[in-house]
């Protein structure tokens, strides 16, 4: 499966929990190329980790068990309901399980209504009507929790880009992204307020460490004057970040 994952920047977060800030869950003819691509970017930029799948898969095929577990491994997912998104199987799968991670390990569910009204989601209307005629003849088995998902994804808090700034989707993008930063934890308030340009020093080195991605890191630190003042919440930080650290001077 390709897939695009950011790599951790500007901004860092605790990730002992998971592996993942952000999954994105859209139907790729609807958005691939514009919001999802647009709100992709913007959550890269801001540093926040983020699983966007870049692989078209066949109507029918079930769910992967490699994409299962990127959902589950990420705290927040941000569902992009559109006008074909219920056409995909592939999608209402992906629904079913963000909603049982939802429920099992407290992930965070953000649900955005990208040209589509969320009463048609719920009600299963127009589009979603459709849709769900044919899966009626074709996944029957699966329609009963499809439509329970549905349901509790629209029943949460949402946006509707079209009705936020004016339309102007890069404002709302901003306002998306502005709000899942403030959801997830940040890392850095153990920083003195006093030194002057440390802490987006120390937000992008604890970055480049990608914690909670398996492996070892060895760190070597040098310097004078500053380096014992400096070297106090790193070691804060750290302990945070990380449940078992041996450090030797």
């Amino acid at each position: 499966m390709a897939s695009s994952s950011s790599s951790p920047s500007a901004m860092a977060f605790s990730s002992q929990l998971w592996k993942y800030h952000v999954f994105l869950s859209f139907r790729g003819e609807d958005t691939r190329k514009t919001f999802v691509d647009h709100l992709y970017t913007a959550l890269v930029q801001q540093g926040i980790y983020t699983y966007k799948d870049d692989e078209t898969f066949p109507r029918g095929e079930s769910i992967a068990p490699s994409l299962e577990k990127a959902i589950e491994e990420s705290q927040i997912a941000v569902i992009i309901f559109s006008k074909n998104y219920a056409d995909s199987s592939w999608c209402l799968d992906e629904l079913v399980h963000i909603m049982k991670c939802k429920d099992m390990r407290d992930q965070i569910v953000i649900s955005i209504f990208y040209d589509v009204d969320p009463s048609e989601v719920r009600k299963q209307k127009r589009k979603y009507g459709e849709a769900f005629a044919k899966h009626e003849l074709e996944n029957k088995t699966k329609v009963e929790s499809w439509r329970k998902a549905l349901v509790d994804a629209s029943n949460l808090s949402g946006w509707e880009p079209q009705h936020i700034a004016n339309g102007h989707e890069s404002k709302c993008i901003k306002e998306i992204v502005d709000i899942i930063s403030h959801r997830l934890r940040p890392i850095t308030s153990s920083v003195d307020d006093n030194l002057i340009g440390v802490e987006s020093r120390m937000q992008d080195f604890i970055s480049k460490l990608q914690i909670g991605f398996g492996g070892k890191r060895m760190i070597g630190i040098w310097g004078v004057g500053v380096v014992a003042r400096l070297l106090l919440p790193l070691l804060s930080m750290m302990k945070f970040l990380v449940s078992s650290m041996v450090v030797a001077f």
